[in-house]
């Protein structure tokens, strides 16, 4: 398979952005991530996110957008959606399927509000339109650790609350090794991470028009299931999955996750 990877940047006046795009296909689909942005953007990494992603190579183009680099304090997810708006403009993306992760998600949120036009079919994984206790409870434990450059702390601490089962013992392995390697600093993290707990769509979800699919895992320990719960009450055209014994990172140990999405845009 040719998956035609590559690493890109774009630059709109003083602003400029990091991503990739992969596949063949002729439908285009956007993928945002979550506040892991804040601590690795997407630069250089095409390769091993488009092997990940194979399975959406043939039948779309696909783009994954990092924020904008030099993020300025107080960037909320409405600026980061109108960035990814002038973005599809510049590079002729009329339209496209978007699937947004947890801060991603609520992106895709502010981006279906009030540019409904670029938005054919949403999918929103593990997200919420507003705060809610466990949100700011892990926020809040993520941002002291990092305030003590705990940064290995963090790093276990996410792995806890993201996977369960099996698949928890390989998080914290994993995440322990990866924390051997720090960031420069946490300023784009705490920056995205304060944009979560300002980000509040929950009124305006009635003019999302489009098709939507929510995804969400029951035991999400990072902002609760019932954020999508009272998501799905408020988009009209919406169909919500709730996956059982998962966590927040559903969208990577559910083997079915990729599929149940792809059956989705098909329709």
């Amino acid at each position: 398979m040719r998956l035609n990877a590559k690493n890109e940047n774009i630059r709109i006046g003083d602003m400029d952005c990091d991503y990739i795009s992969f596949g063949t296909g002729k439908v285009v689909l956007i993928m945002l991530p979550g506040v892991g942005d804040g601590l690795k953007t997407a630069k250089g990494m095409a390769i091993p996110f488009s092997v990940m992603y194979k399975c959406y190579a043939e039948q779309y183009k696909v783009y994954l957008f990092s924020r904008r680099n030099n993020l300025p304090a107080g960037f909320t997810t409405k600026d980061m959606a109108e960035d990814l708006n002038s973005i599809l403009e510049k590079i002729g993306i009329v339209s496209a399927n978007v699937l947004g992760v947890s801060q991603g998600g609520m992106i895709a949120q502010e981006l279906a509000i009030h540019h409904p036009d670029k938005v054919k079919r949403l999918v929103l994984a593990v997200t919420a339109s507003r705060p809610n206790d466990i949100m700011r409870d892990t926020l809040d434990t993520w941002l002291s650790m990092l305030d003590r450059d705990d940064y290995k702390g963090f790093m276990i601490d996410s792995a806890e609350r993201a996977y369960t089962g099996e698949y928890l013992k390989r998080g914290i392995k994993l995440n322990s090794l990866i924390a051997g390697v720090k960031p420069k600093d946490y300023t784009r993290f705490r920056i995205l991470c304060n944009s979560c707990i300002e980000h509040n769509s929950y009124d305006d979800l009635i003019k999302i028009t489009c098709p939507t699919l929510l995804i969400a895992a029951d035991q999400d320990k990072v902002l609760g299931a019932e954020a999508s719960v009272e998501m799905k009450e408020r988009i009209p055209d919406s169909k919500l999955y709730m996956y059982k014994g998962y966590s927040h990172g559903v969208y990577e140990q559910a083997k079915d996750f990729n599929g149940r999405v792809m059956r989705f845009l098909a329709q």
